[in-house]
């Protein structure tokens, strides 16, 4: 039986940040992670808001950043467009484009330079709650081996089985799990280079799709649904927009990507005695985007603190309650989920409508919440519907 005090489940990025954050604070680590190669394979659209990654004290690195975006594209179903370039507005939520597969390793690496230790090709099979901790049970390579620990964090995606284990609640409801999938080309065009477009309407039915660009004439072209709005597969989703799509004709994919994405927000529960769930097993995810790696990788920063804590004064559910507070007060998405349910129930004709309207506006600012209000103030469907949310 190896004894540690703290073991994370999940080499991602917002496992990384829990065991760094929590290693930081005196505790004894152990990061465990299923796959032979962390970051690989991807599930991931790659673009991460660049002030998140500030806010996390991460240096910007030309490693793992694949492509600085210069603003966004909004496109219709008829073909309307919107363009919110950096030329235009003052971008105050730039973004850049990640090549995960550099970044998830860079983020375990801080882990292990804080003082974690990494177990790659470490399966967990099972846990057991013990009166101070849980045994933690493990396969790697044929072998099977038991840990002991005091905190145990579950950080092992929105399919992991950790906090079901513990008889936590699962992050989404079946009906909430998006459909996400993307490939990788070459080839493609840019009607304007490191604009990243958003396509919405019936291509993407509870969704939207996605053009994000990685280089000079690469990007991950990529679409998420959900899939009781939906008749057909996400994949004939993609193939049937990639067809279409005049920036496309020459594409040639590279890699193929697939994964569910939990859009119905933070599950109720976070933790109990010595567990805390932390990234899109939390459901850590911004409802209105589908973006995950920045709000996961803040709940694993607060993990990893609340943890460290908990392991000098008491690890019961009483005192880690205190990562349920501090995670709910920083990702503080109330009201998205009404923005998201407003925007998905658009029919073609008035996304075409919206975007028209919108084409008259003029932005000082390119924000969500900006953005939010220009729509709530052309739009009498988004008024009657999300007008308090803005009050």
């Amino acid at each position: 039986m190896i004894e540690t005090d703290v073991i994370v489940v999940g080499s991602g990025p917002a496992g990384s940040s829990a065991a760094k954050h929590a290693a930081l604070g005196g505790a004894k680590v152990i990061l465990m992670d299923k796959k032979s190669e962390i970051g690989s394979p991807k599930r991931c659209a790659e673009e991460v808001p660049v002030a998140g990654l500030e806010k996390l004290g991460i240096e910007l690195s030309p490693r793992w950043i694949a492509k600085r975006i210069d603003g966004i594209r909004i496109l219709t179903p008829d073909g309307t467009d919107i363009w919110l370039t950096k030329d235009e507005v003052n971008l105050s939520e730039a973004d850049c484009v990640l090549e995960r597969k550099v970044f998830d390793k860079h983020m375990a690496m801080d882990a292990a330079r804080a003082g974690a230790e990494i177990r790659i090709k470490t399966l967990v099979t099972g846990i057991e709650k013990i009166e101070n901790g849980f045994i933690v049970e493990t396969e790697s390579m044929g072998k099977k081996q038991d840990f002991k620990c005091k905190i145990l964090i579950a950080a092992d995606g929105p399919e992991g089985h950790v906090a079901r284990w513990a008889g936590l609640l699962p992050a989404a409801k079946a009906k909430e799990m998006g459909s996400c999938v993307q490939y990788e080309m070459c080839n493609v065009e840019f009607e304007k280079p490191g604009i990243s477009e958003f396509h919405f309407g019936s291509c993407a039915p509870g969704g939207f799709a996605w053009i994000f660009p990685k280089g000079d004439d690469i990007a991950n072209v990529g679409l998420g649904i959900l899939p009781h709005k939906a008749e057909k597969t996400a994949k004939e989703y993609l193939d049937d927009f990639i067809a279409k799509s005049p920036y496309l004709k020459n594409a040639q994919a590279v890699e193929l990507n697939v994964g569910g994405d939990p859009a119905g927000g933070m599950t109720k529960k976070l933790y109990d005695d010595n567990i805390m769930v932390v990234g899109a097993a939390a459901g850590q995810v911004n409802p209105l985007t589908g973006e995950g790696i920045i709000p996961g990788m803040i709940g694993g920063m607060y993990a990893g603190q609340v943890a460290a804590q908990a392991i000098k004064e008491d690890c019961s559910k009483k005192f880690l309650k205190l990562y349920d507070k501090m995670v709910r007060e920083e990702l503080d998405y109330e009201g998205y989920k009404e923005v998201q349910d407003y925007i998905y129930s658009l029919s073609d004709e008035e996304f075409n409508e919206l975007c028209h309207a919108l084409q008259e506006e003029s932005f000082d600012e390119i924000s969500a919440n900006k953005v939010l209000k220009k729509i709530i103030e052309i739009s009498p469907k988004a008024a009657l519907k999300l007008g308090k949310l803005i009050m």
